[in-house]
């Protein structure tokens, strides 16, 4: 068990065996999916699929369910291959060598490798889905795909940018990260036998997911790199504008003043911004209204009749969400 998946190891115990059976499940179809397109897009899904992923879009899909109905699995199979397709689409797009500490798809097999296998776990997603026949919850997947593709647009148009607002930056996290956090836990409730359920529990999800965004931006200043899998300051290298940097610039005008592009060439020039980050207190700033999102998750979950143990595997879900920046 990796450092990540061992901070979900309450989350597991409180939702006990069924929760296992249906991760377990999961995981079996994952490495079916990944087997069953040809022996070159087997290894590059396969070495994606088993990369230490923390599989936490699926719990999210459980654990707003009521019981274990058939159409759960496809729906948590769902929405991992859909996280994994961007993980990989992300990487060509970053031309990055390391993803959890490990080769990507791109630096093993390069560009068209990767789109390749991106498109095909995109393409599985909806496929299991579909299988499902529920039409409202291929719309709750569309959804978020549509939005994981336009939060990457911005992500591109805001790139090395010294005009990105805070409000913009949390919208950018909405679209990337939130929106299928938000869709695991709709899909769980229609899918689960709870559709009354579906919005307030999407809401609960998105709260988690923008919190999960900007704590790893956090992280990625903070470091160190044997944590995070990638070099200190990976998003300064690619030119991704983050919360901790948008407050350090306000509050050193020298930083403010910095053309970025020209100044960060390198993983050492990259930690030396992230340490000039640090000293001005962005990352205190940045944790605090993170943490703020979770609160607002918990509130969320709080004015809902859910019974034990989803409720209270559902609060340490968010409660692991700041353990894994702690």
């Amino acid at each position: 068990m990796n450092e990540a998946q061992a901070q979900l190891a309450p989350v597991l115990d409180a939702g006990g065996p069924q929760l296992a059976r249906l991760l377990r499940s999961t995981e079996a179809r994952l490495t079916e999916v990944a087997a069953g397109h040809g022996t070159l897009l087997a290894a590059h899904a396969g070495g994606t699929l088993s990369a230490g992923g923390k599989r936490l879009r699926p719990m999210l899909v459980f654990l707003c369910a009521d019981g274990e109905a058939g159409e759960l699995v496809p729906a948590g199979v769902a929405v991992e291959l859909l996280h994994m397709a961007t993980l990989v689409h992300d990487d060509v797009l970053d031309r990055a060598e390391l993803r959890r500490g490990r080769p990507t798809v791109f630096a093993r097999g390069g560009r068209a490798a990767a789109t390749a296998t991106g498109d095909l776990l995109f393409s599985r997603a909806f496929a299991e889905l579909a299988s499902t026949g529920s039409a409202e919850a291929v719309r709750a997947l569309s959804a978020a795909s549509s939005a994981l593709a336009r939060g990457e647009l911005m992500q591109r148009a805001d790139a090395w940018s010294a005009e990105v607002s805070p409000e913009r930056y949390l919208e950018r996290c909405r679209l990337k990260t939130a929106s299928l956090f938000e869709a695991s836990c709709r899909l769980g409730a229609l899918s689960g036998g709870k559709p009354e359920l579906a919005d307030a529990l999407g809401r609960f999800g998105e709260r988690v997911g923008l919190a999960f965004q900007m704590l790893d931006d956090v992280l990625d200043v903070s470091g160190p790199a044997e944590r995070t899998g990638k070099p200190r300051g990976a998003d300064l290298l690619d030119g991704t504008v983050t919360l901790p940097l948008i407050l350090a610039r306000a509050l050193d005008p020298e930083l403010g003043e910095l053309d970025l592009r020209s100044v960060v060439s390198g993983p050492a020039q990259a930690a030396a911004v992230c340490d000039r980050i640090a000293l001005t207190g962005a990352l205190g700033e940045a944790r605090r209204q993170a943490l703020t999102h979770v609160a607002e998750a918990k509130a969320v979950l709080g004015a809902m009749e859910l019974p034990e143990p989803r409720r209270g595997a559902l609060d340490l879900v968010a409660d692991s969400v700041v353990e894994r920046y702690a």
